[in-house]
């Protein structure tokens, strides 16, 4: 079903002055000596966000499941010889599924990123017990002359690698000086890994919604890090999720199937 664009614009923006309202009074109440609202704010999370983090958290943090789940995966890819390894398309979507939880804690603005990323992910997951390894899901589609077919899972495929990418755009550019916001370093990896491949109402969605993005303290907390121990979870994913990132590439390349797409 086809997201209705302008009520999700009208929810931003209205997210957006609520949020600029709330930042004001966290100014005035501070001045005046008395607690700060956005101290207390800050660590309410939904419903919905407990469930998501509580896996993740009974073993260690998000950020430090994510990292190990693409180390185990890239100790795989590289220790069976890259292209000669048929990777286990299970075992892709369940290191895959921990990377959704970071989806939901940057809130709005990547709402449609999230929701494409966990509906590829699902189906991807579904054929698995019939596919079993990467490899027979884009030869299944060559044989059929489908592979850049709407619907396909080998076009799932690519929007899931995507995803995996854009995480890691968004972990270098968060870490790096260059980028003064978790706002600037999102647009700019989002504007560098999806946006040529997302049509104008998300892109307009996405921008939109920008504004809504937590700040970099209040990512950390969502994600129940700090400075220290997220820079070290980030830095692990962004080095084993290269690997298998570029491994899902070769299997498109090696078979003469561009990436333009």
């Amino acid at each position: 079903m086809a997201p209705n664009f302008h009520s999700f614009l009208n929810s931003i923006e209205r997210h957006c002055r609520t949020k600029e309202k709330t930042k004001k009074v966290e100014v005035v109440t501070s001045s005046s000596g008395s607690p700060s609202i956005g101290r207390g704010r800050g660590r309410m999370m939904n419903a919905m966000d407990e469930d998501d983090f509580e896996d993740a958290v009974s073993t260690g943090t998000p950020l430090s499941a994510i990292a190990e789940a693409f180390e185990d995966l890239s100790d795989l890819v590289k220790s069976r010889g890259g292209m000669k390894f048929d990777m286990d398309l299970k075992s892709l979507c369940d290191a895959s599924s921990l990377v959704s939880v970071l989806f939901g804690c940057l809130g709005i603005a990547f709402k449609f990123a999230e929701m494409e990323y966990i509906a590829k992910l699902r189906d991807l997951e579904d054929a698995s017990e019939t596919y079993g390894t990467l490899s027979n899901i884009i030869d299944t589609d060559l044989e059929t002359h489908t592979v850049k077919s709407p619907g396909s899972l080998s076009r799932k495929l690519r929007r899931v690698r995507q995803g995996l990418d854009l995480v890691r755009a968004i972990f270098q550019n968060f870490l790096s000086p260059e980028f003064c916001s978790l706002k600037e370093a999102a647009s700019v990896a989002y504007g560098k890994v999806c946006a040529p491949y997302h049509t104008w109402p998300v892109r307009t969605a996405v921008s939109a919604g920008m504004c809504a993005l937590p700040t970099r303290d209040q990512l950390l907390e969502r994600l129940n890090e700090t400075d220290e121990s997220a820079e070290k979870a980030m830095r692990r994913y962004i080095k084993a999720s290269s690997p298998v990132i570029e491994y899902i590439d070769m299997l498109y390349t090696s078979r003469n199937i561009s990436l333009d797409w």
